[in-house]
């Protein structure tokens, strides 16, 4: 049994990332959930991508979606290279800020 704060901790750890650190599958999923600033680039990245993605036209939103997935695989090439996932994390996070830029140019909302 684990006091409030220690099964809140745990339990806020175990889905920090986009995905659940409890069911990893890969080396590079592994590598996101024990270094916090990967797992904090991850967080960012995907709560930007899913922004982006709601606010797009669809033929625009298919592309960025297709770029997300080529992303992935990239990625996931560095498995648990640490400076590798952080380069890679910060070029898919250029590319969605300039979505956004484009996006605020567009407006106002």
């Amino acid at each position: 049994m684990c006091s409030v704060i220690a099964c809140t901790y745990i339990s806020a750890e175990a889905t920090a990332a986009s995905f659940n650190c409890a069911r990893t599958e890969t080396k590079t999923e592994r590598r996101i959930c024990e270094n916090l600033s990967l797992n904090d680039a991850d967080v960012k990245m995907v709560t930007t991508y899913n922004i982006v993605r709601r606010l797009v036209p669809m033929g625009t939103r298919s592309v960025i979606q297709t770029e997300q997935v080529k992303w992935l695989n990239l990625r996931d090439q560095c498995q648990d290279n640490v400076q590798c996932l952080k380069q890679t994390y910060d070029m898919r996070q250029q590319k969605l800020d300039q979505h956004m830029e484009r996006i605020y140019r567009q407006g106002p909302f």
